[in-house]
Formats: structure tokens, C-alpha cells, sequence
């Protein structure tokens, strides 16, 4: 179920990058043709699928059923989040909505329309694996309890992005332009989003147990021996709270909510009745070790290293990509053009760390901090032996492997064998907790070295030495590609001029003028090189202004006259630089405070001659 979390967020990738794609406008007719024929073979395929996994399930056994059930449910995951990624970049079925003022006013409302595309996908899935799989349910659990649990379950992933989606479109609406403009810096965007995730993390569980169908335990033995267990332990909450998680049919507890206000405590009706009083007790003293362990709080904190990490990388990583020349050779033999190619790219790297970062190093994480909670139970009793018998329950009544290991959880033998070891070397319990101290101290350090990186590449000390190589990069491998193109050497010399190589950007603009006498940038900014150029040696007055008035004869624009009456002054022609300068000025759409500034700097050297 926690793969689903996954799947559901890089729907979203995909969905969010698609505004980098270039293409149609309009939604293809036939796209929609498509697109309605790929659901019917998905669905075919599913039935199928799952038909053929349930006639071989008696000859499989429960254990290896579970193995096959999870390894196909996976790879129907993966086919629906490509089957979501061709409608969205190739049919843009996206476009259908863009007309729509609703839509256009908050964007957020058709990422939800089409998420919900990808949730009926998976929803197919889980209608067909429904008849295979609901006999690892220890009660009876109908097929439209099966899906809506499935939903209610992966809904909670998108609640940050959806609050912060949401505000990022109510912006535009807020009464005061100062406070918009605020928002809309960098800074402001970093402060509301560690905001909303706060605020999310604070009073998220209040609407998740709603979604997840949750009431109070009512009163009884086993309410009773889960308050005495929080009293012993003194853990704050707000409610006990009986989890009806598929029918309330698995055996499993939960703990969410950072502060004891709006923390819960869920058990589900089938642990109640399957596990005995010290059983029940170890597991929530298993979930209170989550609490007091802090865990909650360092997953806050994994969350905003990822945002906090995108944020000033992205941008850098956009730009290197432009550099990967022999991808796009092979993206151009398959007819994809450089700048889908480009985008194709960014999408994928983005998947590809998304899935790193979660499902590895979130991953691994989470499996450490489940096994601290196991051996939080040590703090309370003198031995594990009924947290080891609950897992072997566990393992009984699912049916599932008991070295079935997955993503998130170390498998049930794994957890059992290291609560023994624990049993017998009392030691390993302290050093399981210094181990997981490091390494969240290692988290730390590791992301604010990234994000220092990244905000010094983006916005700080390296962030023009990084352009300047990636336009060197760019345009040398663009010179590759097309040699005769005359513009750019007009950029390997504004490029060089920009490095203060001087000698190179003359080179560099002459040559471009011998091979295309008309190039009014290359006559221009040769013309400015040699009339304004910061070292003497390099600077030849007659020659800027025959350049300057080659490049005005071919087009009158303002930068042109800026450079013509730069030229004209230092050739003591002062009154006819004024004139320039003011046609300049009045021509001008933009910069014209520059232009003002020039036309006064020219007059009041005039003044003073």
C-alpha cells in the first residue's frame, strides 16, 4: 500500500512537468481515440492477469499467492503511470481543460481532474486483484471496502502538494500587492511552504482520520489497556481511534500527529481480536516508540529537504541537461526534437531522484526507525517475547512470508531475530538508537551541503561563474552542430568580451563580419568593444564609428544609436552624439532610465569641455 504513495506523487511529477513540452494547443481527436483504447486493453490485461494468478492460486500457497499478487499489482502501477504520461505528453489530454476559465483561475483544480485519471487506473487494478486477494482478509471485506481503503489510504500524499498548490493559486487574489509581491520572492516561497508543511504536519491528522473512516474505540477492556499503556509511557493524544482499514480486517496499529492535541492512536478491530493483552501492548508501545523517538518530526524534515533541495537545484540541473549532446543525437534518430528531448530528459532525472531520494533513502530510514520502535518496548518491559509473538501472528494470519521483506519494513524474521539478538545483547539496543542518531545527523549535514550548493549555483557567489561555463558549454557544442551559423560567433564573442578576453572577441566579431558584412550584432558590438573597451590597447575610435554607422544604415534601433553616439563622442563629435543619444531615448521601448542616463552624461561632459 505505501508503493501506492509513490506512484501517486510521480503522477504528479509527470502531470506538473508537462507545461515543458512543446506541442499542439488543441487535443488531437484521435488522441481521445487513443486514449479510451489503451483503457480497454489495461483493462483486459487486468482481468486476465489476476484471472490467470487466481486459477494457479491453490498451487501456489499463501505465501508465494502474496509474492506474485504484490510483483503484478507493481508492474500494473508502473504501466498506468505510463499509460498517464502518454495522455498527458503525447495525446495532451491536458488541453481539454485549458479553455476553462474555472481552470485557468486555479490551476490546481485540473491537477486534481487529472490525478484522478491515474487514480481510475489504479482503481482497475485493484477491482481485478480484489477476487485473488481478498483471501489474506481475516474477515469479509467487499470489493467496494477493498477500493475505497486503497483510495483513503494513498489520498493523505498528496495533501501537502494540494495545500500548497492551492495557496500558490489564492495568491494572486490577496488584497495587498505588497504582501503578493512578498510571497512571490524567493524567500517567500520558501517561508510559506515550510509553513504549510508545518501546519499540514500539525492538523493533517485531523482531516486523514476522517478520510480513513476512523471512529473512537468505544470503552471496554481494550480502550482501557491502551489508555493505561499512554498513562505508563505518558504519551499525549487526542483520541483512540478504531481504524476500519479494509473492513477493519487487518491486523495493524498506526500513530499520527506531532503534538499530543491532534495525535491519534489507531487500532484496527481485527488486532483487537486477534492479539492477547501483552500482545496489545507491545504494539502500541511500538507506535508510542515512534512518538518518542521523534520520527514524525524527521519525516517533516525529509520532506522539506526534498522541496528545499529541488528548489535551487532544479533551475542548474535544467541547464546542465542542455549539455548531454549525444542523448539528443539519439532522441533526434526516434524524431523527438531537442526541446521535447529536453524536457523528456528533466522529467525523467526528476523521477529518477524522486524514487531515490523516497523509495531508497526514505526507505532505508523508515526501516530503521520501525526496528527503533520495536525495541522501544525494552524501555517498558524486560523482554520482547510478546512483540515476537505478535509478529508471528502477523505472519500466520496474512499468510505472508515471514522473510517477505519490503521497502519500508525490514521483514517479519529480520525484526524477530534482531529482537531476540537484543534479548540476549542488552548492548545492541543503545546501539541501534546512537546508529540511528548518526545517522540523522549525517542527513543533515548532507542536505545542507547540497542545498548550500545549490542556493550558491542558483542565487549566490557561483552562481555567475556557473553561467558563464554553461553558456561556453552551449555554444562551442551548438558551433559543433552548425558551423556556418554567424550568430553564434556573435555570442562566442560576447562571451569572451564577458571573461574581459578581449582579443578573442575581436577575433571572434571579425570574423563573423568577414563572413557576413551585414550582421548588424556583430557590427555593433565590435563597434562598442572598440569605442568603450576597458583596456586602452585595444580601442580604435575611427574604425568604432565606421562600424557603428555600418550597423545603422541596416536598422535603426536604440541600441544601435546608443552605440553610434558612444562612438560619435569619443571622435570629439559631442553635439551629434547628444542628438543620437536623445533619438535613442525616444525610440526606446525599455531601459530607458539607461538612455536618459546617457543623454545627461553626454551633455554634461559636454558642459564641461
Amino acid at each position: 500500500m505505501f508503493s501506492n504513495f509513490l506512484y501517486f506523487l510521480i503522477a504528479l511529477v509527470i502531470y506538473t512537468s508537462s507545461e515543458l513540452f512543446d506541442g499542439p494547443d488543441r487535443v488531437n481527436p484521435m488522441g481521445l481515440v487513443y486514449s479510451l483504447a489503451l483503457v480497454l486493453a489495461f483493462a483486459l490485461v487486468c482481468r486476465f492477469s489476476f484471472q490467470r494468478l487466481e486459477k494457479r492460486a491453490a498451487g501456489i500457497g499463501p505465501a508465494g499467492l502474496d509474492h506474485r499478487i504484490n510483483i503484478l499489482m507493481s508492474r500494473l502501477s508502473i504501466t498506468a503511470l505510463a499509460m498517464f504520461a502518454l495522455n498527458i505528453y503525447v495525446f495532451r489530454l491536458n488541453l481539454l481543460v485549458l479553455d476553462l476559465s474555472l481552470f485557468k483561475t486555479i490551476p490546481t483544480l485540473a491537477a486534481v481532474l487529472f490525478l484522478g485519471l491515474f487514480l481510475f487506473y489504479l482503481v482497475m487494478i485493484w477491482n481485478w486483484a480484489y477476487g485473488v486477494q481478498r483471501g489474506f482478509f481475516s474477515g469479509g471485506v467487499t470489493k467496494r471496502e477493498f477500493i475505497r481503503s486503497n483510495i483513503s489510504f494513498c489520498l493523505p500524499a498528496l495533501l501537502p502538494w494540494f495545500c500548497l498548490s492551492l495557496f500558490a493559486d489564492m495568491i494572486r487574489f490577496l488584497p495587498f500587492q505588497a504582501v503578493k509581491d512578498s510571497l512571490n520572492t524567493t524567500a517567500g516561497e520558501i517561508g510559506y511552504i515550510l509553513v504549510f508543511l508545518i501546519v499540514v504536519s500539525v492538523f493533517g491528522p485531523v482531516l486523514i482520520q476522517r478520510l480513513w473512516n476512523c471512529s473512537p474505540l468505544e470503552s471496554g477492556l481494550s480502550r482501557d489497556l491502551i489508555e493505561r499503556v499512554c498513562r505508563k509511557a505518558g504519551l499525549k493524544y487526542a483520541d483512540i481511534l478504531k481504524w476500519e482499514l479494509f473492513g477493519g480486517t487487518m491486523i495493524t496499529a498506526g500513530v499520527m500527529g506531532l503534538v499530543g492535541r491532534f495525535r491519534y492512536i489507531l487500532v484496527t478491530p481485527a488486532l483487537l481480536n486477534s492479539l492477547e493483552e501483552e500482545e496489545i501492548e507491545s504494539v502500541i508501545l511500538h507506535e508510542i516508540g515512534h512518538v518518542q523517538r521523534h520520527h514524525m518530526l524527521f519525516y517533516l524534515m525529509f520532506f522539506a529537504g526534498f522541496i528545499a533541495c529541488n528548489f535551487v537545484f532544479f533551475e542548474p540541473v535544467m541547464l546542465l541537461l542542455y549539455l548531454a549532446g549525444p542523448l539528443y543525437d539519439g532522441f533526434a534518430l526516434l524524431g523527438v526534437e531537442k526541446g521535447n528531448a529536453h524536457a523528456l530528459m528533466i522529467t525523467a532525472f526528476l523521477i529518477f531522484c524522486f524514487v531515490l531520494y523516497f523509495r531508497f533513502g526514505f526507505g532505508f530510514f523508515m526501516r530503521n526507525f520501525e526496528r527503533q520502535a520495536d525495541i522501544h518496548v525494552y524501555r517498558f518491559k524486560p523482554d520482547a517475547s510478546a512483540m515476537i509473538s505478535t509478529f508471528k501472528k502477523i505472519a500466520f494470519l496474512s499468510g505472508q512470508s515471514m522473510d517477505k521483506p519490503n521497502w519500508h519494513h525490514f521483514s517479519i524474521g529480520q525484526r524477530i531475530r534482531f529482537l531476540e539478538k537484543c534479548q540476549t545483547e542488552p548492548e545492541r539496543v543503545g546501539l541501534h538508537h546512537n546508529r540511528v542518531k548518526k545517522l540523522i545527523l549525517g542527513y543533515l549535514g548532507l542536505v545542507f551541503l547540497v542545498f548550500f550548493a545549490g542556493y550558491s549555483i542558483n542565487y549566490g557567489f557561483a552562481r555567475e561563474g556557473f553561467s558563464q561555463f554553461i553558456t561556453q558549454q552551449v555554444l562551442f557544442q551548438e558551433l559543433k552542430v552548425d558551423p556556418d551559423n554567424s550568430d553564434l560567433y556573435v555570442f562566442v564573442g560576447d562571451y569572451h568580451y564577458d571573461k574581459k578576453a578581449y582579443e578573442k572577441a575581436v577575433e571572434a566579431y571579425e570574423n563573423v563580419i568577414r563572413i557576413d558584412r551585414e550582421n548588424i550584432h556583430a557590427l555593433n558590438n565590435l563597434a562598442w568593444l572598440l569605442a568603450t573597451c576597458p583596456d586602452r590597447k585595444f580601442r580604435n575610435y575611427e574604425q568604432a564609428l565606421d562600424l557603428a554607422s555600418r550597423a545603422l544604415a541596416l536598422k535603426k534601433e536604440a541600441f544601435i544609436l546608443d552605440t553610434y553616439a558612444e562612438a560619435l563622442f569619443v571622435n570629439n563629435r559631442v553635439d551629434e552624439a547628444i542628438l543620437a543619444a536623445k533619438e535613442a531615448l525616444a525610440i526606446s521601448d525599455s531601459k530607458k532610465s539607461y538612455y536618459q542616463e546617457q543623454v545627461e552624461r553626454f551633455e554634461g561632459l559636454q558642459a564641461a569641455m
